[in-house]
């Protein structure tokens, strides 16, 4: 009689075959036989070899972490795929499950494709593409996408799950799909679910339940070997720069298909973001301690902007008259400050910009002892870099007689306002005939700029002048990141007010439509 849980080389090696008989469908790997790398031939063994003493799969989940670009989604549709129509179950239910639709449909695009390049698993298989499904008429077996964001999925049985990008099934559905999926399988006698992924930063996410799990499994805390576990991730205290660690954690580089120039060529972009770094240290090194929001702008790049040719460059408003220019109003607290910023593009240069900044606080915000920024209020009050208003609260008069005298001494094409702010200042300034355009402080419409003002930093096209109330909000800001990567200022994690870099982030949107209408008209 067999121990208690063997290594069967045999189903192992099954596997690997079956796997290996698939081809790649993109690119330049595009119809070429899908070979496992060490790093990716040793999980599917452990998984599939590992068996209790009846012969049964001894794994019920697996965890697999890795940097993003190492093959990942292949990955799991070629694994899927060994489950739908070679692992012996009657009736299989593979779920290929994702943060949203688009990714789900990505993996099953691709296990499709896969299906197509093989002549014996087509004649097996119909491949329903409206409805994302791979159907085995002869075993009445199916493979299905399912998003994470779709809810209602309690009443699957499901034999397998391949899960993609866990880190990113955020909210209550992701958490309920993961649970409905790998709670519905008890009437199934070798269940499995996977989990392939790259590290998250949401600790309360299910994500990083699974990851906390099994890192406790890696290090021995927990004995459970239903639970297979591997994690390509950096050491503590390292170096992101190290390309030794980029090495040892994307295994994909000494396979040959991550190149180690755009690995260089990330870096170098992330050398003057605190929020890039974080972002390379997270998606390229597969670091699960980066938060989601970090300090955005390295100082230095920011000071580097106030200067041209090692002297400083001043805005001077008598050379702005009559320049066009766009503008960002951000209200902020009634009781605190209120930014009015106009960037000047370049005859040119249309990217190179003069920012003229403004700003407001009620007067009693300057005596106030609650006020931690009381003493740097009083002195930019002094030199004139911050206005007062009357009272407790900031009078909207006092800025919409300045919006409405800057329209007419600069060329002001348009401005940007919060869509949830100020709904009456917006009908006054457009009764001065100013068009003022209403903005979502969301990732869809912030994005692109907050990007974009990173980008003309670093070409040193951000002339600001120096001004102090804007620097010091740029040395605190701190932005948020979606999974996808893109960025966004964020107030609630920022150190200080940054009222003034969201205004600029809304102004160079309004510059950045001007610029997109003018090269569009010149098609």
């Amino acid at each position: 009689m067999r121990r208690q849980g063997y290594f069967d080389e045999a189903a192992a090696d099954r596997a690997v075959r079956f796997i290996e008989s698939l081809k790649h469908t993109k690119g330049k790997w595009a119809g070429v036989p899908f070979v496992l790398e060490p790093f990716q031939r040793e999980p599917i063994r452990q998984i599939f070899g590992r068996v209790n003493a009846d012969g049964t799969r001894q794994v019920r989940q697996a965890f697999i972490s890795l940097p993003r670009k190492n093959g990942k989604t292949e990955l799991c549709a070629a694994i899927g795929l060994k489950l739908l129509f070679a692992d012996g179950e009657q009736e299989a239910e593979i779920y290929g499950a994702a943060s949203d639709r688009d990714q789900a449909s990505l993996t099953f695009n691709i296990a499709a494709s896969m299906v197509r390049r093989d002549a014996r698993l087509s004649r097996m298989a119909k491949i329903i593409d409206s409805s994302k499904r791979i159907v085995v008429p002869k075993t009445n077996s199916f493979w299905r996408a399912i998003p994470a964001d779709a809810g209602g999925s309690w009443g699957y049985t499901p034999s397998a799950v391949i899960a993609d990008e866990l880190h990113a099934w955020k909210g209550s559905n992701g958490r309920e799909l993961w649970g409905a999926l790998t709670s519905g399988s008890g009437t199934r006698e070798q269940p499995l679910a996977i989990a392939i992924t790259t590290a998250g930063y949401d600790n309360e996410s299910i994500w990083r339940e699974e990851y906390e799990y099994a890192k406790k499994v890696l290090a021995g805390v927990l004995n459970d070997p239903t639970y297979f576990v591997i994690i390509y991730e950096p050491p503590e205290g390292y170096d992101w720069r190290d390309e030794k660690v980029w090495k040892r954690v994307n295994p994909a580089i000494g396979a040959g298909f991550l190149s180690l120039a755009e690995m260089r060529a990330k870096a170098r972009r992330a050398q003057h973001s605190p929020a890039s770094q974080n972002l390379f240290r997270r998606v390229r090194l597969n670091d699960a301690a980066t938060k989601q929001a970090d300090r955005w702008i390295d100082l230095a790049l920011w000071d580097a902007n106030a200067q041209e040719d090692g002297r400083l460059h001043i805005v001077d408003e008598a050379h702005l008259k009559g320049r066009v220019c766009y503008g960002g109003l951000d209200l902020g607290a009634v009781d605190d400050l209120t930014a009015w910023l106009l960037v000047f593009p370049h005859d040119e240069d249309p990217e190179r910009l003069d920012v003229l900044a403004r700003f407001w606080c009620p007067e009693a915000r300057l005596t106030d002892d609650d006020n931690r920024y009381r003493d740097q209020y009083v002195v930019w009050k002094e030199q004139g870099w911050l206005q007062t208003t009357p009272g407790n609260a900031t009078d909207y008069a006092f800025v919409r007689a300045q919006i409405v005298q800057d329209a007419q001494r600069y060329a002001l094409r348009d401005m940007a306002i919060d869509r949830w702010q100020a709904h009456q200042l917006a009908m006054e300034l457009q009764e001065e005939g100013i068009t003022v355009v209403a903005m979502g402080q969301g990732f869809q419409s912030m994005a692109g700029p907050t990007k974009e003002i990173h980008r003309r930093l670093l070409l040193g096209k951000v002339h600001h002048g120096g001004n102090p109330c804007l620097r010091w909000q740029a040395d605190g800001l701190a932005v948020k990141q979606d999974p996808a990567g893109n960025l966004k200022p964020d107030k609630a994690e920022s150190q200080g007010k940054i009222d003034g870099i969201v205004a600029l982030v809304m102004a160079l949107d309004r510059a950045m439509r001007h610029e997109e209408q003018v090269a569009w008209e010149a098609v």
